[in-house]
């Protein structure tokens, strides 16, 4: 078997917000924002807002493989497209994200997505926010009850620690007092 090398980008200057569905993602990318912060939003409602208007089949919930598929490509390009600067960036969820949802829907390996997810690397620090029943809701995009939000949230957090990263738990708050606690967590000078 020929032995293949990767050359690995790490970005010690992007930061992962994670979790399951729900969790308050967005409301604190939108703060981290109104702070004047960098933030990548989350692909997958761009996706499946796209998919709907356009009457596609890439939806979690008609062809969630082909969704995945967009999911990787969009994370990638996310990445890729804010790979030579060194300002400081927030994610609302990453490249990893596409694996942990693989591995939730039980897909089959992938080797294009194993390559992403070692070539293409984030700061090791993840935050997570764990499930919040008080404020999920379902919409459009959001179709999943509660239970599959937590079942989310831990195949999440079971996906980012395989992968080497190590996961902060962002506590229940207000948005403002959650920035407040990420940004408290970040170190002064991005190695």
């Amino acid at each position: 078997m020929k032995q293949q090398y990767i050359n690995i980008i790490i970005k010690n200057n992007f930061y992962i917000i994670t979790g399951g569905p729900g969790v308050g993602k967005t409301t604190l990318i939108h703060e981290l924002e109104r702070k004047k912060m960098n933030c990548v939003p989350e692909v997958a409602r761009v996706i499946i807002k796209d998919q709907i208007k356009n009457n596609g089949k890439a939806l979690p919930w008609q062809d969630p493989e082909e969704y995945s598929k967009l999911m990787l490509s969009y994370s990638i390009q996310d990445f890729i497209k804010l790979s030579n600067t060194d300002e400081l960036y927030f994610f609302d969820r990453g490249i990893p994200d596409t694996y942990g949802y693989a591995r939730l829907m039980n897909f089959n390996d992938d080797e294009n997505l194993t390559h992403a997810v070692n070539k293409y690397r984030y700061n090791k620090m993840v935050f997570i926010l764990p499930p919040w029943e008080e404020i999920y809701e379902q919409d459009n995009e959001r179709q999943q009850d509660f239970q599959v939000a937590k079942e989310t949230y831990q195949v999440m957090k079971d996906s980012y620690v395989r992968l080497g990263y190590s996961l902060i738990e962002v506590p229940h708050l207000p948005p403002a007092e959650r920035v407040d606690f990420i940004l408290s967590m970040i170190p002064k000078s991005i190695p």
